[in-house]
C-alpha cells in the first residue's frame, strides 16, 4: 500500500506505530512533515503538502492516541 498526503487516517496510524511515546500535540509541523515522508509506505510529492494537510494528519493522530 502506498500512502499519499490525503491518507490522513492511515498516516496517523503509521505514526502511532512509529512514534508510540510521542504526544502529537508537541510535534512541530516541520518534524511531522519529515516523519511522514520517512514512513516506508509513504510515496507522494513533498510539494503537495501544506499546513492544512499537516493539521489534518495531526488531528487524526490525536484521535488515534
Amino acid at each position: 500500500m502506498s500512502l499519499k498526503w490525503t491518507d490522513t487516517l492511515e498516516i496517523a496510524i503509521a505514526l502511532c506505530d512509529a512514534h508510540p511515546n510521542i504526544d502529537p500535540l508537541t510535534v512541530r509541523f516541520t518534524d511531522l512533515r519529515e516523519w511522514v515522508m520517512a514512513l516506508p509506505e509513504f510515496n507522494d510529492d513533498p510539494a503537495h503538502c501544506g499546513e492544512k494537510v499537516l493539521e489534518a494528519i495531526q488531528m487524526a493522530w490525536i484521535d488515534e492516541v
